[in-house]
């Protein structure tokens, strides 16, 4: 399993800038903490949640003329929780769901063996599914809350630490700095609480994305069997062709895993459309990598039907989510003073398409 404890140690590697971030962000809480006992207290992140999800209930719903479901909850989660709900977050048929909650619940726990043995037991699906393991968990410090299933999740891990960290770093007097930073906490709770809200309005769209994205899923699964099939001499010349980085023979699997990465749909017909994405009716490949993979063009055109379905919803569903903060909160002194004490911590890489989604939903 050698080959396969490598790739695992790989995908530590495309964490650890995250996973640094956590234990600092861990070691300046601590530190913060300490400095401001008895000095300054905030008030707890589930008190102001729940008075704010309480006030502005009613307000979400007179803005967008569309109710909210009555059986909404409030759960507050720490670090490993939050890595585990992102499984949840990857929508995947039932043949993979269970894979997939096994992949984040060792990832969560930095349980390499695990995944090296997830690997060995069904590689297509780890090269699939590995990637949203990267891709969410990479975001889990920008990404303040999160809807599934009737549950508004609030990432307590960020949420009850920055406020303390951002007045330790402004230095004394605490208590004259107090009222500002005190004043951001509560407005990214707001914008939080509010935005998921909105999302629980969203079943419908919620629905399409879904499925669109199972259906991805799907398909880039059926991509990956194919090349894992394939023998070393097509990998070899397909990998020359693409100009992809050399690997030595005697790792194998490393060859088929980067000529996946490459190839996925996502990948590289993204690269090539860009968001034009939209208004595709067809895609086109380059004659020669379809004589070595011939299945490949039929594979990119099932593609790109649940691909727009999955950006129209996902867009959709963002942009009306930050129409209705801008407007809703548009003169609260607390979401400005959010804007001004917390903005430096960035936003999600999703910003770009909620801005898109925005204007149209505007």
């Amino acid at each position: 399993m050698g080959e396969f404890q490598e790739f695992t140690e790989a995908l530590f590697g495309q964490l650890s800038v995250e996973i640094d971030e956590e234990k600092e962000i861990i070691k300046l809480a601590s530190r913060a903490k300490e400095d401001l006992k008895e000095k300054v207290k905030f008030n707890s992140l589930e008190n102001i949640a729940t008075d704010i999800f309480s006030t502005y209930k009613n307000k979400v719903e007179e803005f967008l003329g569309l109710e909210i479901p009555k059986n909404i909850q409030l759960k507050f989660l720490e670090l490993t929780d939050l890595k585990k709900l992102k499984g949840e977050k990857v929508f995947a048929d039932k043949e993979s769901k269970e894979f997939v909650t096994q992949l984040f619940n060792a990832v969560a726990k930095e349980d390499k063996t695990k995944i090296a043995e997830l690997m060995q037991e069904d590689t297509a699906k780890y090269l699939v599914y590995s990637t949203y393991a990267i891709q969410y968990i990479s975001k889990i410090t920008t990404t303040y809350g999160d809807y599934l299933d009737s549950i508004i999740y609030l990432n307590k891990f960020i949420l009850s630490r920055y406020p303390e960290i951002i007045l330790h770093k402004q230095a004394e007097p605490y208590d004259v700095k107090f009222d500002n930073v005190n004043s951001g906490y509560i407005g990214a709770v707001k914008m939080t609480v509010i935005e998921e809200l909105i999302h629980a309005t969203q079943e419908n769209l919620q629905q399409i994305n879904k499925n669109a994205a199972i259906q991805v899923n799907k398909i880039n699964e059926e991509l990956a069997s194919i090349i894992l099939k394939l023998d070393a001499e097509i990998i070899n010349k397909l990998s020359e062709y693409c100009q992809l980085q050399a690997v030595p023979d005697d790792f194998p699997f490393a060859k088929k895993a980067n000529l996946f990465f490459f190839l996925n749909p996502d990948h590289f017909l993204i690269e090539q459309i860009g968001p034009d994405v939209m208004t595709f009716t067809h895609v086109e490949i380059d004659p020669k990598i379809g004589e070595f993979i011939p299945q490949l063009l039929e594979i990119y055109k099932k593609w790109l039907v649940p691909i727009q379905h999955h950006h129209a919803a996902f867009t959709t569903m963002e942009g009306m989510a930050a129409f209705a903060i801008e407007n809703i909160l548009k003169d609260d002194k607390d979401f400005q003073n959010y804007l001004t004490t917390f903005m430096g911590t960035d936003f999600s890489a999703y910003q770009i398409r909620k801005n898109i989604g925005k204007d149209f939903t505007k």
